[in-house]
């Protein structure tokens, strides 16, 4: 019994030994681990305070909780839709930063997007935080959140709302930046300007300015830089290209001559080619250029606001593309100083702005053009007020040089000339109706009525101040031969220059036939009186009955005689070498009469006598001339000599015009 009792009790020894040293290896192993695990503890249990703040509001009470869950689910429902929204802008960056003309239609489709985006963050944001605002003000009335968690919500909800930054980080103005820069580029691609000439006779504008799927691009731009309030930088742009386009148009006119200044010029007759000029530029300016401007603008802008926005867009094209210019320029021919051809070149002026009126209504007749208007008007006023003012001192100045001394050539008086000339002008086509309508209107400024003879007897009351004058100055010829020479020129000028005109038409043909039959009267008159004289010169008294012994004294007889001719003749031919008859037919036919009454008589007298005289040793003395050679010298005289200067004195005038401005415009009139 007690050997069996031994073994059993050994291994039960055995056994509880080799399970206290498994415990042993088990604690010795769980504080090697414990050990290891010492400074994890140590952190996790810094953080537990933080730890504790985030999961208290989970800690809430139950129902608390519950109470608390439908007011978060409104905030937050809006917040994600607002986060949501912020993506979509963000994926819309890469492309909206890309080159629009790559795909306008689709830039522009994505830059709407944007927009929309904005206008739902810009609506919904407030919204959103306010929300989240009212919520955690909610967590910390309840007590529901940690109050420092409350406080760093609250914290970034008002840094939220304090922000000033765009909700699109500036990806907006970028685009519209783009967007303005392929506005530009369309427009100074598919601009150019017209290839003109300065002559003026190859001007002509294409059908459009601008090709109509441009005009369709720019007007998308526009729609959009319109939603965004950037349409007034498109105008600035779109001016700023159009009116160089335009200038550059202009360029190959040159229209320097616009800027000419009064002080460059001493009188309207120095500007008279730029005057003409200015009329077909002008015409040319309003029809077509402003004309297709005017048509671009509102097929560019009509849609992208009202009728005031491209109608100020065109009244800026066209101030700063010369319409200004041109205005001024007939303001300064205005100032310029008074004489009759002014008065011509202001009724030109007037008759291109009057043609011009119904364009100039149409493309200025807006609020946009009022400095154009204005300018406009008053030159209108100022040609009108001109032309009148010259016309109507034409007969006073006439009349005021009827003191004057007469030509010293016995010529027509450069007065007489230009006046018949002048009024038979403004009778013409071109500038009756103008001058017409000029005086209609002046009257009706006065508050007059106008007479439709107004300007008929204007004229007739010029006319009867020239006949008076040069019937005054025929008496203040000292020789009367030389006065008879003069009515002669002037009666037929007047019937010569007059008859088949405007001017011999109302005068009449009674009238004309007068001068005519008067020029015939003082030409009988001057050859009797001048050289008339000559043949009773060679009388053949004393010499018929003479024979043998006689031939001594009939020899001194021809002497005597032939000598009086000559002296006669020298003296006569050295005077009226000086004076001229102004229509070369009519000094050729007094020629022909002066040479009828006198070379006959003296090749008969020469043959029949010249032989007495020729023998003697002093012949040379008494046979100065042959017929041939007196028919060549009488055919020479009176011819017109482009030096002559006629006399006229000028009257002091206070700046009025007179006939002595007339004589430095024009030479003596040839009558053809």
């Amino acid at each position: 019994m007690e050997e069996d009792s031994k073994p059993k009790g050994l291994a039960s020894l055995l056994a509880a030994r080799r399970s206290l040293q498994a415990s042993l290896d088990r604690s010795r192993a769980l504080a090697s681990a414990l050990d290891r695990a010492g400074p994890r503890i140590g952190e996790i249990q810094q953080r537990l305070p933080s730890l504790e703040a985030a999961v208290r509001p989970i800690r809430a009470r139950r129902e608390a909780l519950v109470s608390a869950a439908g007011h978060i689910d409104r905030a937050v429902g809006p917040a994600a839709a607002v986060l949501k929204v912020f993506d979509a802008v963000h994926g819309l960056e890469h492309s909206l930063l890309a080159d629009p003309r790559t795909d306008l239609p689709a830039y522009l489709s994505l830059l709407q997007r944007l927009e929309e985006a904005l206008r739902f963050l810009s609506d919904n944001c407030s919204l959103a935080v306010q929300w989240l605002d009212d919520i955690v003000d909610y967590l910390s009335d309840h007590s529901l959140a940690d109050s420092r968690f409350v406080s760093l919500l609250k914290s970034s909800l008002e840094s939220l709302k304090s922000s000033s930054a765009p909700l699109d980080g500036g990806l907006l103005v970028a685009a519209l930046d783009k967007l303005e820069g392929e506005f530009r580029r369309l427009l100074d691609d598919h601009s150019s300007p017209l290839a003109m000439t300065s002559s003026g006779d190859d001007m002509t504008i294409a059908p459009s300015p601008l090709p109509v799927q441009i005009i369709a691009k720019l007007q998308a731009i526009l729609e959009r830089m319109n939603a965004n309030n950037r349409l007034n930088r498109c105008v600035a742009i779109y001016t700023e290209v159009r009116v160089s386009i335009v200038q550059a148009s202009l360029r190959a006119l040159d229209l320097g001559y616009l800027e000419i200044t009064q002080a460059e010029f001493d009188h309207v007759q120095s500007i008279q080619a730029h005057i003409d000029k200015w009329a077909r530029h002008l015409e040319f300016s309003v029809k077509h250029l402003l004309e297709a401007e005017y048509k671009l603008c509102a097929d560019v802008f009509e849609r992208a606001g009202p009728p005031e926005l491209w109608t100020g867009c065109f009244a800026e094209i066209a101030a700063q593309t010369g319409i200004l210019a041109f205005l001024r320029f007939g303001k300064t021919v205005t100032e310029s100083k008074k004489d009759p051809i002014k008065l011509l070149k202001l009724l030109d002026i007037f008759n291109s702005l009057n043609k011009l009126r119904l364009d100039f209504n149409r493309l200025f007749g807006g609020k946009a053009c009022a400095d154009i208007q204005n300018q406009t008007r008053d030159l209108i006023k100022r040609v009108i007020n001109g032309a009148c003012e010259i016309f109507g001192e034409l007969l006073v100045q006439v009349e005021l040089q009827r003191a004057n001394p007469p030509p010293s050539d016995g010529g027509v008086p450069r007065l007489i000339s230009f006046i018949t000339n002048y009024c038979n002008t403004l009778l013409g086509e071109d500038y009756r109706p103008v001058l017409t309508l000029v005086l209609v209107i002046q009257r009706s400024w006065e508050q007059k009525k106008f007479q439709d003879s107004l300007l008929i007897d204007a004229i007739l009351n010029i006319m009867k101040a020239i006949e008076a004058n040069f019937e005054n100055w025929s008496k203040l010829y000292a020789d009367t031969t030389l006065s008879y020479l003069f009515m002669m020129n002037t009666h037929w000028h007047f019937f010569k220059n007059l008859k088949g005109t405007k001017l011999g038409e109302l005068l009449g043909d009674t009238w004309l036939r007068e001068h005519e039959q008067y020029k015939d009267y003082y030409a009988n008159f001057f050859i009797r009186e001048s050289w008339g004289k000559l043949p009773s010169l060679l009388s053949r008294d004393g010499l018929i009955l003479l024979s043998g012994g006689g031939r001594a004294t009939a020899r001194d007889l021809v002497k005597k005689r032939l000598k009086a001719f000559n002296e006669m003749f020298d003296e006569m031919y050295q005077k009226q070498s000086s004076w001229v008859i102004s229509d070369n037919d009519l000094r050729v036919k007094i020629c022909q009469l002066v040479v009828q009454a006198i070379v006959p008589v003296y090749r008969s007298y020469m043959q029949n006598y010249g032989p007495l005289v020729e023998q003697d040793a002093s012949a040379s003395k008494y046979v100065k001339y042959t017929a041939e050679g007196v028919e060549k010298m009488l055919g020479s005289l009176f011819q017109h000599k482009p030096e002559r200067s006629m006399s006229l004195r000028s009257r002091q005038t206070n700046g009025k015009v007179s006939p002595a401005m007339i004589s430095k415009y024009h030479t003596t009139p040839t009558v053809v």
